[in-house]
């Protein structure tokens, strides 16, 4: 778990056995409760640097998802509504009720099929760099990554960095070369031991996600968050779901790349969740 920076000691770890799906949860802060949602190859860890800079103000929730960190659950396929029942097992088990929920990539998927399956739990939902169906250039690149490892194809440690990086950060910031020192053996940490079936299963998930018709019907406000500078999911796919959610709000950050949350911008994306969060949790 390395691959992202650490919590602090004081963030209280817990084991959360729902169904069957044995989930470890961090907890950081007091106030209202808010729910972030890993992505795609990502432990709770990849929301360390949002927990420091939001836990002030509110009770940060987020736990390893199937498929990564210390979580296991039953043998795949999972569905986009496996993982919705996981994320509402944490919010029955350590909230009031209900919460906010926050997540990126497969975690805004998650985010949005949680509102749609169970919207009393949800107060509001912020899904970053998310999409309602994923299409084009990213679905044809995800795609790959799933056949070039059902191929036995495995990538060597040398070439993990240069080329995951290029999908998670702007140009600017690959050039950075202090940053590039961070970021270079974190993300080769991050996918040299990923078990290439857990990849598979997660991202085969994405590609069968498609919630357009249950967010026509959406009650959650829904706070979208789009980066410019997002090859993975681009603004316009961000766009799609604001757009077909009743209560739907489009928020683009500028300069930002897919993870900038974890190393590269963290304060300009905690920045705008907070935003997000001072008007849906006084309302």
């Amino acid at each position: 778990m390395g691959a992202f920076p650490a919590f602090p000691p004081d963030a209280k770890t817990h084991v959360l056995n729902a169904g069957g799906v044995v989930m470890r949860v961090v907890i950081e802060g007091e106030g209202p409760d808010v729910v972030f949602v890993p992505g795609g190859d990502q432990t709770a860890e990849a929301y360390s640097e949002l927990f420091a800079r939001l836990s002030d103000r509110f009770r940060c929730l987020s736990y390893d998802p199937r498929g990564a960190g210390q979580t296991r659950s039953p043998p795949a396929p999972w569905t986009m509504a496996d993982y919705a029942k996981d994320c509402a097992a944490v919010i029955d088990a350590f909230c009031d009720g209900s919460a906010v929920v926050c997540g990126l990539s497969l975690g805004g998927l998650i985010t949005q099929q949680v509102a749609i399956d169970f919207p009393h739990k949800v107060k509001a939902a912020i899904p970053m760099g998310t999409a309602a169906r994923i299409d084009g250039f990213t679905r044809d690149w995800m795609q790959a990554e799933i056949d070039l490892r059902r191929d036995g194809i495995t990538l060597p440690d040398y070439f993990l960095a240069p080329h995951y990086a290029a999908f998670a950060f702007p140009a600017k910031a690959l050039h950075d070369p202090k940053l590039w020192e961070r970021i270079k053996p974190a993300y080769t940490e991050r996918f040299a031991n990923r078990s290439p079936e857990d990849l598979i299963d997660q991202w085969q998930a994405c590609l069968d996600f498609d919630c357009r018709e249950g967010l026509k019907t959406c009650p959650v406000p829904m706070h979208v968050i789009g980066f410019s500078e997002d090859i993975q999911t681009a603004p316009a796919l961000c766009k799609v779901v604001s757009d077909l959610a009743p209560k739907g709000v489009f928020h683009e950050i500028p300069g930002l790349g897919h993870v900038s949350m974890s190393r590269h911008r963290p304060d300009a994306v905690a920045a705008k969740v907070r935003e997000i969060l001072d008007t849906v949790t006084c309302e």
